[in-house]
């Protein structure tokens, strides 16, 4: 009897080659494991934590609408990026992608900003676990830990999250599968349990809250600002991308796992919000006041139940960073597998017993750490790491649409748009480019001080590294993407404009083996 797993990875393990790469990490990955791992990039528990206090402060009960707007955008984004799965399954995602649409330079650059993007959401998402987890030890050890913006203890806590998520991702990804499988499936059940709980028992305001700003001033410039919080959490979905090499029969799984990620962190996401919203007792003062879900909880339930909703939420964190971090290795490992980055070689190196890129996993963890040197607290981190994300699927989305007026695909895959490849794509770039406006625009709610691309001394966390003052008043998105763009062109025209490297050819689809798994 064929050994069905066994034929699904020699097919696999060919395909690659075709590319010009041998298959050095392993394949364990199903597609459950895959959506996972994606599930947890996006993780809604996490980015809503960070951010509901801003959507709140903006709009209101309003701010529910952001969620359903926010997942259409993306999910524009989402379809192209399964396609782009199915045709392409290497580990790198929009790098790969480029690079075979548009050639080295322009995916170089491309994978660049993707690169650094992923590893200020790193570090935006371990200086996130320290808001849940401080109140669960201070309350369960009767601790007294400090978790006011920026502290030395959410340093100390972020940091050592850090240190762990690196080793584990050094011990290869099926160990962080599981971890996630298991994150996964105790994030899904913590967020309907909860807010079921409080729609049913504490319902304070009614279904109709999603259409009451509680005293908020709504606008649409206001509403773009409020929008911060929904952007920041869906992002990610190309993960189940990335991990190709290590998924079996990819062309199939990854796309599919791309779409569920999106798919499943919008229902419960919207079952979340809508569950804290309707329990909040008064919401002009819950607005006023800038209530995050913690404080809605807390305000309704016992300290028991408010601090099993901090542990599963510290939990989700948890996975997320895991999960964002395996990514980003992943990119890592891409980019200097073809001798994109300084010290490709050692980043390249994979592991013949771990099967893991080693020196990818502890460059990724040792950038991670940077933020941390001079320490503004998880928000001024996440809107810098959430712009540079936008930035690099634009420009992927524009290499693609370039593709396709030439004709591109010219074969079927497993996953295909058809001929609503185009549509979706101009429809992806128009809301990537408008929320990249969004993203660079200073703005405001006025007197509730919420603020979309803030400057430091707005946020309370400020920027005194090597005395530079003036970089208290300059946007944080701003500084971030200047500095990371311009080290990227001088690196770039110094090192390896210059480089010898092979052309990029695109394999002959035609010849692709049964279509894999067919």
């Amino acid at each position: 009897m064929e050994d069905r797993p066994s034929v699904h990875i020699d097919r696999d393990e060919a395909d690659l080659g075709r590319f010009g790469y041998k298959q050095e990490l392993k394949r364990t990955l199903g597609v459950f494991s895959s959506f996972a791992v994606a599930f947890s990039y996006i993780s809604p528990s996490t980015g809503i934590f960070t951010l509901y206090f801003l959507a709140l402060g903006a709009l209101g009960g309003v701010m529910w609408w952001t969620w359903p707007i926010v997942i259409g955008g993306q999910f524009l984004i989402a379809l192209n990026w399964a396609e782009l799965s199915s045709h392409y399954p290497l580990a790198g995602s929009v790098y790969q992608w480029t690079k075979y649409l548009s050639g080295r330079n322009y995916a170089w650059m491309t994978g660049w900003i993707y690169l650094f993007a992923g590893v200020i959401t790193v570090a935006a998402v371990v200086a996130t676990l320290p808001l849940a987890l401080i109140p669960v030890i201070n309350s369960v050890f009767n601790a007294h830990l400090n978790n006011t913006l920026g502290s030395s203890d959410q340093r100390v806590i972020a940091l050592i999250t850090l240190v762990v998520i690196t080793v584990l991702n050094i011990y290869g990804v099926r160990l962080v599968a599981l971890i996630n499988n298991a994150g996964v499936v105790f994030e899904i059940l913590g967020m309907v349990i909860f807010a079921v709980f409080l729609a049913a028992l504490h319902n304070h305001q009614g279904i109709g809250v999603i259409f009451k700003t509680g005293g908020a001033k709504l606008s649409p410039s206001i509403f773009l600002v409020g929008m911060f919080m929904s952007l920041f959490v869906v992002y990610g979905f190309d993960t189940a991308s990335t991990l190709a090499e290590e998924t079996r029969d990819p062309r199939r799984e990854a796309p599919k796992a791309v779409l569920a990620s999106i798919t499943g962190a919008f229902i419960i996401g919207a079952v979340f919000l809508w569950g804290t919203l309707m329990a909040i007792p008064d919401l002009k003062k819950a607005v006023e006041g800038l209530w995050g879900p913690q404080t809605i909880i807390e305000s309704q339930l016992n300290s028991a139940l408010a601090t099993t909703y901090l542990v599963v939420v510290a939990a989700a964190i948890f996975v997320c960073c895991l999960a964002i971090m395996t990514s980003t290795i992943r990119l890592c490992f891409g980019m200097a597998r073809d001798d994109q980055l300084p010290a490709s070689k050692a980043l390249a190196a994979v592991n013949p017993r771990l099967h893991t890129p080693i020196g990818s996993c502890i460059a990724i963890g040792l950038l991670s750490a940077i933020p941390f040197i001079q320490f503004g607290g998880a928000t001024i981190i996440a809107v810098a790491a959430t712009a540079m994300i936008y930035l690099s699927y634009l420009l992927g989305n524009v290499a693609v649409l370039r593709a396709r007026l030439k004709g591109w695909p010219k074969v079927d895959a497993p996953f295909k748009l058809g001929r609503w490849g185009k549509v979706v794509n101009v429809l992806g770039i128009a809301w990537g480019l408008g929320m990249l406006v969004n993203f660079f625009w200073p703005a405001s709610t006025g007197s509730l001080r919420v603020y979309a691309n803030p400057r430091p001394n707005q946020t309370g966390g400020l920027v005194n590294l090597f005395g530079l003052d003036w970089l208290n008043k300059i946007p944080i998105i701003w500084t971030v993407t200047a500095f990371i763009v311009v080290l990227g062109l001088l690196y770039y025209y110094v090192f390896q404009r210059n480089k010898s490297l092979t052309p990029v050819i695109p394999p002959d689809e035609e010849a692709l083996p049964d279509r894999v798994g067919a």
